[in-house]
């Protein structure tokens, strides 16, 4: 848990939420005043604490922030026709029409080199020395430039590169309701990494939509085809607190149906193609087996919530993280993305036996580049990976693109390494077409 509450000044004036917290300080001195009254040696003060206690679990339990009817009148409307969409193969063949795109398209995960001048821009937003008209031009000027390299690299569908985005998750939480972004709750995510991770405290609505003026503005710049971009509810819930007072499944569902409207407005404004990125379903995934088919059964769930709202036309990619995807290939099928990235190319593109053996029909992109090191990867490398790839999985299924965002490396390594990928995409389709 982060240190402590103290310094949360964003709480000022929110007494209530500040009331339902309790950080690493705070949980210390309940246990505390707990221990003295087992013991029987309460002191002043200890009755006092008990009673703001049982006075905030109150607070939240009637509070219309954790209880929006509305939204809960659309909860509990959800059929399950609601989370189908019509059969892949009628899907494909429409998409395959309206997209014209060729044999193992070409695109990138996401994200692009979150540079310092991205940073410092976010920076002086924060203090006050950008105004949002000011920040606003700058992040339009890097998705320009992002575009206009990834046209210059021959790349088939692009992204914005997210130069606006803090963080997949916080970057959403921010612009939801029922969420709240920290301060300073900083908590390590692994080895040196700290992250904030978000508060998820109530009902999840989307008061306005949130990536959709991005997304025109990346699309103004190309006649190719821009993704929208968007997190999905089984990673908002992963790496946020989550509320402890119902069922994940519900709140992932509420994630969900926000999600279902920005993607509805992003198709609205032309977007032929919207990923969800679920980069934690696997690694959300309990250890217990006893525990994974109640997990299973709602995250796959929610994701089907979010995108199956949209007509036949529109392609739903999704991203994975985190490797061994043998075990999990029914769930990438239940999910019924059209396309789904994974990490592949740090264990050998062993999934890729996988989805031979069981028949897996969606379109799917085995990153061919390992993005977590900067190293460029051999042309011969890479060649020799799309060929496997090729070999294993019907062409027609096979899109190309890394393992995950390059939102860590730099331009340098990007564009040398991007250039292979093109390369060994151009070099397979002529064996393809052959």
């Amino acid at each position: 848990v982060p240190y402590s509450l103290a310094q949360e000044t964003s709480l000022d004036d929110d007494s209530e939420l500040r009331g339902w917290l309790a950080f690493g300080a705070e949980k210390v001195a309940e246990v505390a005043v707990l221990s003295r009254a087992l013991r029987g040696e309460e002191k002043e003060g200890d009755a006092e604490a008990v009673a703001e206690a049982e006075a905030a679990v109150s607070s939240r339990k009637n509070s219309e922030r954790t209880r929006n009817a509305a939204l809960r009148e659309r909860t509990g409307a959800i059929t399950e026709a609601d989370r189908h969409r019509n059969p892949f193969d009628q899907r494909r063949e429409v998409q395959e029409r309206e997209l014209d795109l060729p044999p193992l398209p070409t695109t990138t995960i996401g994200s692009f080199p979150q540079t310092a001048e991205i940073r410092a821009a976010r920076a002086k937003l924060r203090t006050g020395e950008f105004s949002d008209a000011q920040y606003h031009d700058a992040m339009v000027a890097e998705i320009k430039d992002v575009i206009e390299r990834q046209e210059a690299l021959g790349l088939d569908v692009l992204v914005h590169g997210e130069p606006e985005r803090n963080d997949m998750v916080q970057y959403f939480s921010e612009q939801l309701e029922g969420y709240h972004s920290t301060d300073l709750a900083w908590v390590q995510s692994y080895g040196s990494r700290c992250v904030r991770p978000p508060i998820l405290f109530g009902d999840v609505t989307r008061p306005k939509a949130m990536t959709v003026e991005w997304f025109k503005t990346a699309q103004s710049f190309t006649d190719k085809i821009v993704k929208g971009m968007l997190t999905g509810p089984v990673t908002m819930l992963a790496w946020a607190f989550v509320r402890d007072d119902q069922p994940l499944g519900e709140t992932a569902d509420q994630v969900a149906l926000a999600l279902r409207d920005e993607i509805d407005d992003l198709v609205d404004a032309g977007a032929k193609i919207v990923q969800v990125d679920e980069a934690a379903l696997r690694e959300l995934l309990p250890l217990r087996a006893a525990q994974q088919p109640y997990y299973l059964q709602w995250s796959v769930g929610s994701f089907r919530l979010a995108t199956a709202g949209v007509e036949d036309v529109t392609q739903i990619h999704t991203h994975m993280c985190y490797s061994e995807f043998n075990e999990l290939i029914g769930t990438i099928a239940d999910l019924d993305g059209d396309v789904t990235s994974i990490e592949a190319s740090r264990n050998g593109m062993q999934v890729l036996h996988a989805l031979k053996d069981s028949g897996f029909e969606l379109a799917v992109g085995p990153g061919v580049w390992d993005i977590h090191s900067p190293r460029v990867p051999d042309q011969a490398e890479v060649d020799k990976q799309l060929a496997d790839a090729v070999e294993a999985v019907p062409a027609r299924q096979l899109w190309v693109n890394p393992d995950c965002g390059l939102k860590t490396r730099g331009w340098e390594e990007t564009t040398a390494a991007l250039k292979v990928l093109v390369a060994a995409a151009e070099k397979a389709r002529a064996t393809v077409n052959a």
